[in-house]
């Protein structure tokens, strides 16, 4: 809320492109701190035995349950951030700011508050897939980037705007990379990538469309 209050709203009065520059500024400005604080080395979280504990489905499928857990946190979240936006007064003042700030000032919002609001919500889903992140694999300051490109393929997979197409874009990036490892063990990034590829050419406005989305 403070980061939005205090810096990302002051660009945003003056162009999109400023705002994009302050936060990426911001990100060098993160990775860096984290360089010095936490060094450069691997990092995960000790989930002890949990971490290799998993549910057994069939004699030949188990499931694990840290992934199982992570997958249920995003259907959690994906299902409450609809409600939210659609059911709550907070929520739809967030959507009549992002439709059209000016109106909504006009109609007595605080789009500066509900702005900060927005991005808190923004914030605690960050933190939420880095504590996703770090129980399922380890970590670095500077593994941000290469995840920054699998989210975004993501999106364009399942289709920009569409939450739900978010997951699924995620799942199908995260099957093709697993496939992908199993055939060459250096290909799993390359198998996403060809995927994303695919459905760019193939369908560029996603698997999902953004009507479908709330």
């Amino acid at each position: 809320y403070g980061v939005q209050r205090l810096i990302i709203q002051k660009s945003l009065e003056v162009s999109p492109l400023t705002t994009l520059l302050v936060t990426f500024g911001l990100s060098v400005v993160i990775q860096n701190v984290l360089l010095v604080t936490a060094s450069a080395d691997s990092h995960s979280f000790d989930l002890g035995n949990l971490i290799s504990a998993s549910l057994r489905v069939t004699p030949e499928l188990s499931i694990g349950y840290v992934p199982l857990m992570i997958f249920v946190t995003a259907v959690v979240v994906l299902s409450g951030l609809p409600l939210f936006l659609s059911r709550t007064a907070m929520g739809r003042a967030i959507r009549a700011s992002a439709d059209d700030q000016e109106a909504s000032s006009i109609a007595g919002v605080n789009t500066r508050h509900v702005f900060g609001i927005a991005a808190a919500i923004a914030f605690a889903t960050v933190a939420l897939a880095g504590l996703a992140l770090g129980s399922s694999s380890s970590f670095d300051p500077s593994a941000g980037p290469a995840r920054l490109i699998f989210a975004f393929e993501a999106v364009i997979i399942g289709g920009v705007g569409s939450l739900w197409g978010t997951l699924v874009g995620g799942i199908i990036l995260g099957v093709a990379q697993a496939v992908g490892a199993q055939i060459d063990p250096s290909g799993g990034v390359l198998a996403g990538h060809l995927v994303f590829l695919a459905v760019l050419a193939l369908r560029p406005q996603g698997l999902i469309r953004a009507r479908l989305a709330v």
